[in-house]
């Protein structure tokens, strides 16, 4: 008998949390499992992850295989201090090329009026140099 150390979803439609459990990997995804090892809630933030790890680590030394979700969550359960970085907006490519745009919209008029003063500062230094050459 094969185990697998997977999730099985729970809860209502489009509002889905998770077990982890052992189950022989023949078994439906919701269906029959050998042990309950934890509980996950990626619905909430941050993401609720309640795991036994002594009891996945015993399943691990007898043989079973972890799929590669449960994988990350055992890594963040065992380092909570690791966790996953913090979900950012996701923006699509349009979003971004506007957001690009209007950020070089603003960093623009800051240097043209750097660029104004530099010339006008040039022509005052001229006009005082050809004042003090008059004067003389």
């Amino acid at each position: 008998m094969a185990v697998k150390i997977r999730l099985a979803r729970a809860g209502a439609k489009k509002t889905p949390f998770y077990r982890i459990v052992a189950a022989d990997s023949r078994s439906p995804r919701d269906g029959r499992f050998i042990e309950i090892l934890g509980r996950y809630n990626p619905r909430v933030e941050p993401s609720y992850i309640e795991l036994d790890i002594a009891r996945a680590d015993e399943w691990l030394g007898k043989g079973a295989q972890m799929s590669e979700t449960v994988a990350k969550l055992y890594e963040i359960a065992k380092n909570p201090e690791t966790a996953a970085p913090a979900k950012g907006p996701k923006l699509s490519k349009k979003a971004q090329a506007k957001a690009e745009a209007a950020a070089e919209a603003a960093a623009a008029p800051a240097e043209e009026p750097a660029a104004e003063e530099a010339p006008a500062e040039e022509a005052e230094a001229a006009s005082t140099e050809e004042s003090a050459e008059a004067a003389e």
